[in-house]
């Protein structure tokens, strides 16, 4: 029985440059670890959700999303020549390129609602650019993965109007999780190395730095409807750093050693 993931996708191998087949290998990696991470994190409220249907709602959507990072974790081993599993599961904590907002526990249900909600709509954003993409594997898989992902943003849509409405300590949660969520965020738009040969080749066709002020300038005025936080003009304009996809926590590190427990239990077996 698999509890990895496996290399499949043949039409992945396409030649390409050195320089920019290293930068579409970030790319991919960063995604990937964006979906493996938030999927690992969210899978942890089965059977503890505040109610039996979210339940069933949170392990549907954690599991689409580890789903789409063994699809992105196999486009990039047949890219780089690596191995899938080997990618997800036999990597060291610090070699995790997820975005700084997902090194969070998944603390309480606000906070998770408020997290997941910033990340599916800058996922969005982002997954629309790719979907654009002239590296037709990547652009191939987006546009099946934003046809789940589209549910998943409903879904978190009605949650936080749900919380934002529902007034007293739920709202409070709310605001303060978003409050402190706000500077995490950005960094899922960190710009990447070697992002201008991916944007002057159409792999990513658009930076960045474009994608972030388009995802503001969609879910702020949302967020200011409901008179929920929003990031002050500092954050805005605050330059992104890679270190906002190099910087792991404690926290992040016992969640390294959940999902990897099997897969370390004998290592080199075929899982």
């Amino acid at each position: 029985m698999s509890t990895g993931v496996r290399s499949s996708n043949a039409d992945a191998a396409r030649p390409l440059a050195h320089a920019t087949r290293d930068a579409l290998a970030e790319l991919l990696l960063s995604i990937a670890d964006d979906e493996f991470v938030i999927g690992f994190w969210d899978s942890e409220w089965t059977g503890i959700a505040p109610i039996l249907e979210e339940d069933v709602a949170t392990s549907s959507i954690s599991q689409d999303e580890i789903g789409h990072a063994r699809a992105l974790y196999e486009l990039l081993a047949e890219l780089t020549g690596d191995d899938a599993d080997r990618i997800a599961f036999g990597r060291e904590p610090d070699a995790y390129r997820h975005a700084a907002l997902l090194n969070h526990p998944r603390t309480d249900w606000a906070f998770s609602v408020a997290r997941r909600y910033l990340y599916e709509t800058a996922d969005a954003v982002r997954l629309e650019a790719l979907s654009r993409s002239s590296y037709e594997p990547l652009a191939g898989l987006v546009a099946k993965m934003r046809r789940e992902e589209r549910y998943h943003l409903m879904h978190l849509d009605a949650w936080l109007r749900r919380l934002a409405d529902a007034g007293g300590d739920a709202r409070a949660r709310l605001a303060e999780a978003l409050t402190r969520l706000w500077p995490d965020a950005m960094t899922i738009f960190t710009p990447l190395g070697g992002e201008a040969t991916l944007v002057a080749e159409g792999l990513l066709p658009e930076p960045m730095e474009t994608l972030r002020e388009r995802w503001l300038t969609q879910v702020v005025p949302i967020l200011e409807t409901l008179s929920l936080p929003v990031p002050s003009g500092d954050e805005r304009g605050a330059p992104l750093t890679d270190g906002g996809r190099t910087q792991r926590t404690d926290d992040f590190r016992w969640l390294h050693g959940e999902f990897t427990m099997v897969a370390r239990s004998e290592e080199g077996a075929a899982w």
